[in-house]
């Protein structure tokens, strides 16, 4: 089931920030990034759920192109121009409703004039914002868009058998299918499990089995409904 889970996915390197996996779930945006600088126009949109995979594609464009990142809350208190004269690429993440529509639309216009690019990265498509600006609502809609899809069993298998492969840590397929079929679909709770499983077996000075992904689990569960 491990080499299952690896061979069934492609693999690239990260510029120097670490492997990212391929899967249909991120193929199309892995795509579209691969086609910069040759995009249609300044701008193009990267949008899907909490934990998809967006940051790390965002950081992969940044170390190719050079772009500076900046929050939605930043964009709404740096002045365009001092954040061109940093630049012609520019990330904006967390982008969506609320943005400050009249910062966006002057940096648009400015990246677009300079020959730069802009990546937006949120959790929903343009489309879906609620934009009074019609020439911003107009610049949005023309940029293209592309979904990042909750990661599926074959994504999520292969990103676990890769976090435990940074750790140096051994892990039968039997744990593997377990935690698997119990965990959230997230990037951000497999790297969660992955280091308190890493935690508590070496706290027990035992290897990584079910009985002990169980009590793991139980105790990331409990710790989870304490902050809800």
């Amino acid at each position: 089931m491990t080499e299952q889970l690896v061979l069934d996915l492609g693999h690239r390197s990260a510029h120097g920030v670490e492997d990212y996996l391929v899967a249909p779930c991120n193929q199309d945006a892995v795509a579209w990034l691969d086609r910069w600088p040759d995009w249609p126009g300044p701008a193009l949109a990267l949008h899907g759920p909490a934990a998809c995979g967006k940051t790390h594609l965002t950081h992969i464009w940044m170390n190719r192109s050079g772009a500076q990142l900046l929050s939605a809350g930043e964009l709404s208190e740096l002045a365009p121009d001092r954040v061109m004269a940093q630049g012609h690429n520019v990330i904006v993440d967390d982008a969506g409703s609320g943005i400050d529509e009249r910062a966006l639309l002057h940096l648009y216009n400015m990246i677009g004039e300079a020959g730069g690019n802009l990546l937006l990265a949120g959790r929903m498509p343009p489309s879906r914002w609620m934009v009074g600006l019609a020439d911003l609502r107009s610049r949005l809609n023309a940029a293209p868009a592309v979904a990042i899809g909750r990661p599926d069993d074959a994504l999520i298998g292969a990103v676990l058998v890769k976090l435990f492969g940074d750790r140096q840590v051994p892990v039968d397929g039997e744990v593997l299918a377990y935690v698997l079929a119990r965990m959230e679909r997230s990037f951000a709770a497999a790297r969660t499990l992955v280091a308190a499983l890493d935690r508590a077996a070496l706290a027990a000075h035992r290897r990584i089995t079910i009985p002990l992904a169980r009590e793991v689990m139980a105790a990331l569960e409990d710790s989870n409904s304490g902050r809800e």
